[in-house]
């Protein structure tokens, strides 16, 4: 079974978040943050996506946009 994924990690303009991997099939945001921390966001679709790409700020668009909206889960 292959699975789409969507990854962005080429010089992110972000204090905050490292990289993203999105895997569509699925709907599932992966952050993986400067820290070093890593959490899945759940049922997050695809135009919120796009969006979250185009945003300016990487974090406020994570804290007004997806964390509000979306059930997340810190990976250990």
């Amino acid at each position: 079974m292959v699975r789409n994924i969507f990854c962005i990690n080429q010089n992110m303009p972000s204090s905050v978040v490292h990289h993203f991997i999105y895997f569509p099939d699925t709907e599932i945001l992966r952050i993986i943050y400067q820290s070093g921390a890593v959490y899945d966001y759940f049922k997050v679709p695809s135009d919120i996506i796009e969006k979250f790409k185009e945003a300016r700020s990487k974090g406020q668009f994570l804290n007004k946009v997806i964390k509000p909206r979306f059930k997340y889960m810190k990976i250990e």
